[in-house]
């Protein structure tokens, strides 16, 4: 008896990739986006700590040295003075901080998985910064609910004029963090640069002293600074909205001048936000070329 055999062909099942698109791309800036938003919101003691050195430096700082300075500075509070300083602090941390989840995700594996998505890297790259740009401004808007304590109205004018600028900030901090992570490989290389770049950032800014009257090399030092022209127009706006003599004016409020020009505000702004294109192009051009 012969037994008669068949061979069945399994069924191929077709995977469909969906092509890249625009609008591909704008749905993975806006879920790269939102994750930074609930890993931020979920951790709370990120949320907390982040705060605790700004306000150590506008009312512990601030209020100890002024009882020091208080013939330096032409009877205008040094917490006035030093608050645009302190709103560039706060944003400065968690923005370059917001940088090192890319680390922590190539540690884990989760980033090679974004970047096999059949979606562009610039879109991944774009939704990070622009995630680590609103958490950090977030953070901002929190210390600018203490303006009031600083001495700093709350004019609705001159609030949104300092949103605005520390958001732009923050973008651009984030470019810079995001750029530096693009091919660091560890956490702990990562920290490392990061305090090597922020502390110096920070103190040569005219964040807590003016910029006028000083050596001309912590001067040339303070104009090559890109945090300097971010620090001066969120002072300038203060200023604008505070009722002071000329004389603390000149003295506290003298902006960064270049061979005797004052350089305007917005031009300030401008240089802000082509750094932060640049580097966010530099960031872009790292990540196509990341395994």
């Amino acid at each position: 008896m012969t037994a008669s055999t068949s061979t069945t062909t399994p069924d191929v099942i077709r995977v469909r990739v969906p092509e890249r698109s625009l609008r591909q791309d704008l749905r993975a800036v806006n879920i790269v986006l939102r994750r930074e938003l609930i890993r931020f919101w979920s951790d709370r003691t990120r949320m907390i700590s982040s705060l605790a050195q700004p306000v150590l430096f506008l009312f512990v700082l601030g209020t100890g040295l002024s009882s020091l300075m208080s013939g330096g500075t032409a009877g205008v509070d040094l917490r006035t003075f030093m608050f645009p300083g302190v709103l560039a602090m706060s944003v400065m941390f968690t923005a370059l901080f917001s940088a090192a989840s890319i680390v922590w995700d190539r540690e884990f594996g989760f980033l090679r998985e974004m970047l096999v998505a059949p979606v562009s890297r610039s879109a991944i790259v774009v939704g990070k910064c622009l995630g680590g740009a609103v958490v950090a401004t977030f953070q901002g808007a929190v210390i600018l609910v203490l303006a009031g304590l600083a001495g700093v109205p709350y004019a609705p004018t001159l609030m949104l004029v300092l949103l605005g600028e520390l958001l732009l900030l923050s973008f651009t901090l984030t470019a810079f963090g995001v750029m530096m992570a693009a091919r660091i490989k560890n956490m702990q290389s990562f920290f490392a640069i990061v305090q090597m770049a922020l502390m110096p950032m920070f103190f040569l800014s005219g964040a807590l002293f003016p910029l006028s009257g000083l050596p001309s090399w912590l001067g040339a030092l303070t104009r090559i600074n890109p945090l300097t022209y971010a620090v001066d127009p969120m002072r300038e706006a203060v200023f604008g909205h505070l009722d002071v003599g000329a004389d603390a004016a000149r003295m506290l409020n003298t902006g960064v001048t270049w061979f005797g020009w004052r350089v305007p505000t917005a031009l300030e702004l401008a240089m802000v936000a082509a750094i932060g294109v640049v580097m966010l192009g530099i960031a872009i051009a790292q990540f196509r070329r990341t395994e």
